[in-house]
């Protein structure tokens, strides 16, 4: 584990980026946390920075890696999560502007909202965590490749960072979900009228909610259980695009609605 002069350290490094300065670097080895665990330990001490810093509280999150096309993108095996800041959580439509991160990208979501804490004696199942759902809506999630090189960085260190995550643009809540297939939920990313990528809720672990029992045994384990009142982005059905000029993109999930995004 990093002393808690090195996690300050780290800190520091890894909140210069989101505080206006330049790309991050890969963190000095002294620094880099060595497992995944150490990687979430240092999510949370960055977090409780950002939110002084001015990112206001954290009131959702995000499960990277829950898909084949996202783990063959980012050549990585395991769901990864982080967290998102108040400031950072937009309904329905955004106007983003492009020069205020270092490489915006978009990501096609299913997302939930939470009725009540996810604290239960046995681990969670996709069969049990419907129960703390209040609502399931149409979702983007906003990246940024805030790093010099991100293919030569450790996962536990892209965790530390909330892995690339930047924002959150949730569409209309759909409060009765009950009798919706999410598994056979069809999602499209277009981009100024042309289809960029597709998918289905099933590309998400086999079924979405397996990703949301995943992320609320991981806070569990944490003793940090997911709050009632907070949203879930459960992965990415399309492949991320990244955008180095205006466009206009629709996230048109069908049944369960669309977002938009202008990339300004």
């Amino acid at each position: 584990m990093l002393s808690a002069e090195d996690t300050a350290r780290a800190v520091e490094i890894l909140a210069a980026s989101r505080l206006g300065g330049g790309p991050t670097d890969r963190l000095p080895d002294p620094l880099m946390p060595k497992t995944v665990a150490e990687g979430y330990e240092l999510q949370h001490r960055l977090n409780a920075h950002l939110t002084q810093a001015g990112f206001g509280p954290v009131v959702g999150h995000k499960i990277g890696c829950t898909t084949k096309v996202m783990q063959d993108y980012m050549k990585i095996s395991e769901p990864c999560a982080g967290e998102i800041f108040a400031t950072m959580e937009f309904h329905e439509s955004a106007d983003v502007q492009i020069d205020l991160y270092h490489r915006i990208g978009i990501e096609v979501e299913i997302g939930v909202l939470l009725s009540h804490d996810m604290v239960q004696d046995e681990p969670f199942t996709r069969e049990t965590v419907g129960g703390y759902v209040s609502a399931v809506l149409p979702a983007v999630e906003l990246v940024d490749d805030r790093y010099v090189d991100y293919p030569s960085l450790p996962v536990p260190m892209l965790v530390a960072d909330n892995f690339f995550n930047s924002g959150a643009v949730l569409g209309r809540p759909l409060m009765n979900w009950q009798g919706l297939d999410l598994a056979a939920v069809a999602g499209s990313l277009y981009i100024d009228g042309d289809e960029a990528g597709t998918g289905v809720g099933a590309d998400i672990l086999g079924h979405p909610f397996e990703a949301l029992a995943w992320l609320a045994n991981l806070h569990c384990s944490q003793d940090r259980p997911l709050r009632g009142g907070e949203f879930v982005l459960l992965g990415s059905i399309v492949k991320t695009v990244h955008f180095d000029a205006p466009a206009r993109c629709v996230a048109d999930l069908g049944e369960l609605g669309r977002v938009e995004v202008k990339f300004v």
